[in-house]
């Protein structure tokens, strides 16, 4: 689960994480308002989206009055914001964040992010704050740091120093203040089980003190029951609704650019189908695990989510049987053609547990667009084919 910046800066308030005051607006005269209430001469007005670029985009602008906080406000309240993190569909501004002018003298970049290779948390950072961090790891690697932490020991002097060494900083005072506050940014992130902190960019002040001008979060939804006051900051208005709906009948659901919709169980097996596909010369429309306990009224849900995409030309089911039985998946398939228009080609391979009995159930079903496949690969041909429009 996201939360927007203005919310996680309000998660690290808690934490004594300094950021810059702000106020939530929906309207733009509640933005000039929050300007008034803030006070000052320089204001910024930045859009609210579960996304990141939002600057290169159009949706942050710096005013120098009320009147220029206005405008904005209205310029950007309603606006469809495109940055490289929503795709082409962009994502509505609902609202808008009015924060009080910084001392700027440097931008850095830092991030308390999972690393699934080390198995642990890493902290990244980086002297290039402000810009895409994706750029930068492609471009100047080398300019990016990570320090692995072990949670069994938390975060140590020793990951401090490295920090600040890595980063350049050479004053005394700023290197303790940088400490602080990456030893905080840990503790929030272990504390509340996040998945992701980036603040892009951390700033360093005239003063020499560090401040999270930008706030980026997301926790892992498994783990919300633990926190009530985190699960209460969900914007379901920033979520894909198709995406939500699957989750409601125990669906894994993402959507993706393809033609070839898939439906699987188990993630590992969906990551490959998805493999297999792009290796067959096709594209995956979405990922969908359907989970150890499907039955005909999931399997019926996942094909109506997925050809709710119109681009989709094909479905392949791929489903290795365990504690989902193939008959079962088989009779969800057939159930599934009755509640829903299955319009497109299906090509199923079941394999595992009483596989032979689903072979004999779509068999004797006689549908037409049902292709039986004989393992993986010949499913994946046959789905690419198939989308084509090939026999």
């Amino acid at each position: 689960m996201n939360i927007h910046e203005y919310q996680a800066k309000q998660v690290f308030a808690k934490y004594g994480v300094p950021t810059p005051r702000g106020i939530i607006a929906n309207t733009p005269d509640e933005a000039v308002a929050n300007a008034k209430e803030l006070g000052g001469n320089i204001w910024v007005v930045k859009a609210q989206i579960h996304a990141g670029g939002r600057g290169l985009g159009g949706g942050v602008k710096l005013a120098k009055s009320l009147e220029e906080v206005k405008e904005l406000a209205q310029e950007i309240l309603g606006m469809t914001l495109i940055t490289h993190q929503t795709g082409p569909e962009g994502k509505l501004v609902q609202k808008v964040y009015i924060e009080e002018g910084a001392d700027i003298k440097d931008e850095l970049y830092l991030s308390v992010v999972l690393d699934r290779a080390a198995e642990m948390p890493i902290i990244m950072a980086s002297t290039e704050g402000g810009m895409d961090i994706e750029t930068v790891a492609e471009e100047t690697p080398e300019k990016i740091i990570k320090i692995a932490i072990d949670p069994a020991f938390g975060f140590q002097g020793y990951h401090g120093r490295e920090l600040v060494f890595g980063l350049g900083i050479t004053d005394k005072a700023e290197q303790k203040k940088m400490i602080q506050f990456a030893q905080k940014l840990y503790t929030l992130y272990m504390e509340n089980d996040a998945e992701m902190i980036e603040i892009n960019p951390l700033i360093k002040t005239g003063a020499g003190d560090f401040i999270a001008l930008d706030g980026k979060m997301g926790f892992d939804d498994s783990a919300l029951g633990r926190h009530p006051d985190i699960e209460a900051m969900r914007d379901i208005t920033e979520e894909d609704p198709d995406e939500r709906e699957a989750s409601q009948y125990g669906l894994s659901y993402i959507a993706l650019d393809g033609e070839i919709g898939c439906m699987v169980n188990g993630a590992g097996l969906a990551m490959g189908t998805m493999d297999t596909i792009n290796y067959m010369g096709g594209t995956p429309a979405n990922f969908l695990d359907v989970g150890g306990t499907a039955n005909a009224e999931t399997v019926a849900k996942g094909f109506e989510i997925i050809l709710k995409n119109p681009n989709v030309k094909a479905i392949f089911v791929n489903i290795f049987g365990g504690i989902v039985r193939c008959d079962r998946i088989a009779n969800g398939i057939l159930e599934a053609t009755k509640l829903v228009d299955v319009n497109v080609p299906v090509i199923v391979r079941l394999d595992g547990t009483n596989a032979a009995q689903a072979a004999v159930i779509l068999e004797n079903a006689n549908i037409d667009n049902v292709i039986a496949a004989t393992d993986l690969g010949d499913g994946a041909a046959k789905a690419v084919a198939a989308a084509k429009g090939e026999k």
